[in-house]
């Protein structure tokens, strides 16, 4: 199943008590078509308020159904609701995992350094003496497989926080537009939002870019910079090889 949803009404991707999230919307939605309780597994977990321009995730469905024929994706949609749009579905192999078969995902945050009234909440509005060269600096220095603590929400239940990142970069789209783009094998909570939080430290001069280095070595979350708003964060791609 490949989808996206704007996460600002959601708790995050995964299914939590009292909670909306994205994955409890389908689940419901699936179970109301099919009459059943479905499972949906999601290529990762988007934290609160982060959107999904592409995420994948798989259902297993009966042998005998097709949910590419039909009226099935229309009616899903609907029940879905505005905030989440489903695109398609592909049949994979019986063994195959949207999360455990991903080889790379990709982030993007976007910000803007001319007011615009029209970005709403889904770009940061950055203050115009941002140095974008330095954040770059600091930017190229993490890339590689590293100990991601320092950038890491305390108290996950992950084994590990080592990350394998492959692309951290601040790239122009003109008219004062900017996104970071960052591609890694995996992500932790809250990683990417701490990690261009202490980038922004750079680009105003608060630390220089050889200091996004010490903190990765203190492996310490107080170290590094503050985590940034939510809705200018898009999980932008999902690769599978």
């Amino acid at each position: 199943m490949r989808l996206a949803y704007r996460g600002a009404p959601f708790h995050g991707w995964q299914v939590q008590p009292g909670a909306v999230t994205v994955q409890g919307v389908i689940e419901d939605s699936l179970g109301t078509l099919m009459r059943r309780a479905v499972a949906v597994t999601g290529a990762g977990r988007t934290d609160a308020g982060v959107n999904a321009r592409m995420m994948v995730a798989h259902v297993d469905f009966p042998d005998d159904f097709d949910p590419r024929e039909g009226t099935f994706l229309r009616s899903l949609n609907s029940l879905c609701g505005r905030d989440i749009a489903i695109f398609s579905f592909e049949p994979v192999a019986p063994d195959a995992h949207a999360r455990f078969d991903a080889t790379e995902r990709t982030y993007r945050y976007f910000v803007h350094t001319v007011k615009n009234p029209f970005t709403g909440d889904l770009s940061w509005q950055a203050p115009p003496t941002l140095d974008f060269d330095a954040m770059n600096r600091g930017a190229e220095l993490i890339v590689g497989r590293r100990d991601f603590t320092s950038f890491s929400k305390l108290h996950t239940d992950v084994k590990t926080n080592i990350c394998d990142l492959r692309r951290a970069v601040w790239v122009p789209e003109g008219d004062g537009r900017w996104y970071f783009e960052i591609v890694a094998d995996r992500f932790l909570r809250n990683m990417v939002r701490a990690v261009v939080g202490t980038l922004v430290d750079v680009g105003r001069g608060k630390i220089a870019p050889e200091g996004v280095l010490a903190i990765l070595d203190r492996k310490d979350r107080c170290a590094a910079g503050t985590s940034m708003p939510a809705g200018p964060l898009f999980l932008w791609d999902v690769t599978y090889v």
